[in-house]
């Protein structure tokens, strides 16, 4: 029985919208690096209500990881009746989950109250659980390709690493290391928006604006993908990136996967819940989350197979 202490989750999500390009990595730590029961979280998201930054009716969290770090007994714990696969073996994910929480928030009951609605419409979360990723996805190594493609329709990304020791538990590595395991995603997901972009920049070179305008919105592109191109080959995020409001509209259709706010899921043993922050892999994952000015979230979601 998988046990999650996730309460901050939902929350942490909605927030990873909104303070997408202006919060800091220690806010993020203050807000959401927070443990508590499974049982209290599942009392909760299933209260109709939404979360305390409502963004949107609707929000799309994609759920990566490395074969084997719990991704899809995270999706199980934390979606009503969820049914994924969670097995002993890499890329028991194949085609993504897909399941729908609401968002709790007390305050939609009270604004209710007051224009007498007749009824409640909570905003709500749809998490997808994505194949694992491999080194060498981005040249289509394993599920690469298609993992790649389901990253790019998902608005915020719940990394998920593994921070717990078990032998009967394979890791694709060979050893628990949660700074390697993040270089493997991150790498991927910059190499793969570097392709992107070469060909983009390849496109708008041999294109003309017909109109003032879209000159204008050319040029907004070409600056904004130079400035992301730059900080990619530095190997950070197109996130971490300064752009404009133009140059930020420019780029939308591109959906870079490197531009997704990020929060990183440290999974640990259940016994470790009280203090994860005494767990050296947690630690790390810490440290990488506030360099890389993403949330974080400790929960444990394991499941043993005979």
């Amino acid at each position: 029985m998988a046990k999650l202490a996730s309460h901050h989750l939902i929350p942490a999500l909605g927030f990873s919208l909104t303070l997408r390009r202006t919060s800091s990595s220690l806010q993020w730590q203050q807000n959401f690096n927070t443990v508590t029961h499974f049982g209290v979280w599942k009392q909760q998201r299933r209260s109709l209500s939404s979360s305390p930054t409502k963004i949107s009716m609707s929000l799309k969290a994609g759920i990566v990881g490395l074969p084997n770090v719990g991704k899809s007994t995270l999706f199980n714990a934390v979606v009503e009746n969820g049914k994924a696969q969670a097995a002993n073996f890499p890329f028991c994910t194949i085609e993504p989950n897909v399941g729908i929480v609401a968002v709790p928030d007390p305050r939609l009951q009270v604004l209710s109250d007051l224009c007498k609605s007749q009824r409640s419409v909570p905003a709500s979360i749809e998490f997808v659980d994505i194949a694992g990723l491999v080194k060498g996805a981005s040249q289509g190594e394993g599920l690469g390709n298609k993992f790649l493609s389901h990253i790019r329709q998902v608005d915020s990304i719940l990394q998920v690493v593994r921070c717990f020791e078990d032998r009967d538990v394979v890791h694709v590595s060979g050893k628990v290391d949660p700074k390697s395991d993040i270089d493997v995603i991150n790498l991927e997901l910059v190499f793969s928006d570097l392709d992107q972009i070469e060909k983009r920049m390849d496109k708008l070179k041999k294109g003309k604006a017909k109109d003032s305008s879209s000159k204008m919105k050319e040029e907004a592109e070409r600056s904004a993908l130079e400035k992301i191109q730059t900080a990619l080959m530095d190997g950070k995020p197109a996130r971490s990136v300064a752009l404009t409001d133009f140059e930020t509209d420019s780029i939308q259709q591109l959906c870079l996967l490197t531009m997704k706010p990020v929060i990183y899921v440290a999974n640990v043993a259940e016994s470790e819940l009280a203090e994860p922050s005494s767990n050296p892999h947690v630690q790390e994952v810490m440290k990488l989350a506030s360099e890389l000015q993403s949330g974080l979230v400790t929960i444990s979601a394991q499941d043993r197979h005979n």
